[in-house]
């Protein structure tokens, strides 16, 4: 007899290997790599009004358009680079979110320059652990408190599309807070991952 893995309640999610995958293996686990935050931010950003499973079915794709989310290289992005992301059918073609990643890259990198790592950035929002909650079906929020103040932090450096409904889905997906459901399996697997 198959056990069936208790697992949050995403709608569409249970019965699709690769949506099953992600949360199994990805979602929730804490990210330190500060290149990586700064391409899960841009990609929560383009989700904005899409479905995060239209962005993750994308994200082989944007990973190519955009070199990797390589911040020096995405930086450096011209009109030529803009046109050809904005021809590129594979991925989410808007220009203000285009432009947000570009601006985002170079962002990232003036803070580097000035010795703010983006890594520390993020965490110190949670005094380097992720904060663990344990909500049942239909108890987790949109946003929270936290999400608002960060949200209001990435604004503040001039970060675009980071609201907080788009930051406190970026914070479940990098695990700066454990957003599992109480009884899914994965719950207490990520909560022993922290640093």
């Amino acid at each position: 007899m198959t056990q069936t893995l208790a697992r949050c309640t995403w709608k569409g999610m249970n019965g699709d290997p690769f949506y099953e995958r992600y949360h199994d293996e990805e979602w929730g686990v804490p990210e330190y790599d500060s290149r990586a935050l700064w391409e899960k931010l841009v990609l929560d950003g383009f989700q904005a009004g899409l479905s995060w499973i239209t962005i993750l079915r994308k994200r082989d794709a944007f990973r190519e358009a955009f070199d990797g989310f390589d911040p020096e290289k995405v930086a450096r992005y011209d009109d030529a680079d803009r046109a050809r992301l904005m021809a590129n059918a594979g991925i989410v073609r808007s220009n203000a979110k285009i432009d947000a990643a570009i601006s985002g890259a170079q962002i990232f990198l003036e803070m580097r320059d000035r010795g703010e790592d983006f890594s520390a950035f993020c965490w110190g929002f949670v005094g380097g652990e992720p904060v663990q909650n344990r909500w049942n079906a239909g108890q987790v929020p949109a946003q929270t408190p936290l999400a608002v103040e960060v949200s209001k932090a990435l604004k503040a450096r001039g970060f675009k599309f980071v609201g907080p409904v788009i930051v406190y889905a970026w914070m479940q997906a990098t695990g700066l807070v454990n957003d599992h459901l109480a009884d899914c399996f994965r719950h207490n697997e990520v909560k022993g991952l922290v640093r």
